[in-house]
Formats: C-alpha cells, structure tokens, sequence
C-alpha cells in the first residue's frame, strides 16, 4: 500500500492531505523520514504522524517440532492443536505454512505474515520437502526409480514431480518431494504397494528442524532461515 493512501486509511485526513503531510516531513517509516506520498509500506513496519503510531504490528516467524497426535489447525473440538503449544497471546496472530497430518511429526513453519507463507508454500515453485520415512513392508528395489519417474495421481489427475529416494534401511528411506498435496508421500508408497508406517519433516527448503527442539518445543526462525524463503534452493525449480 502506498504511504498516502495508508494516512488517509488510517487518519481523519483526506488524501490530498495525506500527501502534503508527508512531503512537509511529518510522517516517519521505520523510525526514517519519508517525504514521497508512494513510497510503499506493508503491514509489520512502524509508521508515524508526528510523534503519534499509527502502526505497529511485528512479523512473527516461528519453527515447531510437531508431536504426533497434534492437529494442524488453529482450533478442534476432538483434537489437540499445534497452536495450543503457543501462549495464548500469540494464537490469533499465526497461522500454519505447510501442515502435517495429526499421525506425522516434525518441522512446521508457524507466522503471521501470509504473503511470506504463500512464497514458502507456493506449488509453483517446487521447494523441496525432506521426509524420513518408515513403511510397513521393506521398500522394493524399484521404489526408488519409480519415485524418480512421477507416481500418478487419479484423483488430481496429474503425475507428481520426480522425487529423491535414498534408502536408511529396510524399511526406512529419506524421501524428498517438491510438492505438497493431500497424503501425497502415503499415496505415493500405497501406488507401490507399500504403506506408510511413520512420517517425519525434516526440512522445507533451507530451513532445517533444529535438532535441539524436543517434540512441541519451538523457537523463533532466524533471519537467514526467512531470508532463504526468497533466494534460489538447490534442487528447487519453477515450472
């Protein structure tokens, strides 16, 4: 939004007036004076008439080992919630960039800035997703290849994004994908004849669970980890 348009919102004043505001130096962003009425502001920068705040509201960007058995929503009549592990004052604020199944665990991304959340998560863009994986039955030889080439989906019809498989053990693998869609990761071992026995996120993108945070703890992203949401991954792609 441009600055005019945000004084004359967010003030008695009209537009024209808004403008003449700025320009005479009246009006502070981030604690520096700007005199150009279109200089763009959004909605988490401090912004002040004179010595009155008209705006203040902090970005929040959290990561969260997710325990088994919590639900990715703000609220559940039946369920735990993953925002019941976050002080009150904070869970109207945040909502869920990339959710997990209640039986799956590991790295959620937590904010209240939705148009960081829409780049994290946008299909188009392909950030790569790292699961450790463990399946009911041993993992055939050919999963691995079968992954690489595409599984097809009938319901979306349409052929997943080639995927990285490497093998832990038996019946345990690191699995990374490039989308997200609904039980993507237990559709696509239920199309080879396996199923889906534990599920863990590891990482979304350069973004990497903390191995210091036990099951429900969490702690604030650094400003590396948001800043990667902008910059170029390896093994990401656009379409």
């Amino acid at each position: 939004m441009k600055l005019d348009r945000f004084i004359s919102n967010n003030t008695p004043h009209s537009r024209q007036a808004a403008r003449l505001l700025i320009a005479s130096g009246r009006v502070t962003v981030a604690d520096e004076r700007v005199c150009d009425p279109r200089f763009e502001v959004d909605q988490f920068v401090a912004i002040r008439l004179d010595n009155t705040l008209l705006q203040y509201r902090p970005a929040l960007f959290f990561m969260l080992h997710k325990p088994v058995g919590y639900l990715s929503a703000t609220r559940d009549p039946q369920h735990p919630t993953v925002l019941e592990l976050f002080p009150a004052e904070l869970r109207e604020e945040l909502h869920i960039g990339g959710r997990l199944d209640r039986g799956s665990s590991g790295l959620l991304i937590l904010t209240n800035d939705g148009s960081w959340s829409r780049r994290l998560t946008e299909p188009r863009v392909k950030l790569p997703k790292t699961y450790r994986v463990t399946t009911l039955r041993p993992i055939s030889s050919d999963t691995a290849e079968r992954f690489a080439a595409g599984i097809y989906m009938t319901t979306e019809q349409l052929t997943t994004s080639p995927a990285q498989l490497e093998q832990l053990g038996a019946c345990e693998c690191r699995l990374t994908i490039y989308e997200g869609r609904y039980h993507q990761i237990k559709r696509m071992f239920h199309a080879v004849g396996n199923q889906v026995d534990t599920l863990h996120r590891e990482s979304m993108g350069a973004i990497q669970l903390d191995p210091a945070l036990r099951p429900g703890q969490y702690r604030v992203l650094t400003a590396a980890e948001i800043a990667s949401v902008d910059q170029p991954t390896a093994g990401s792609r656009s379409s």
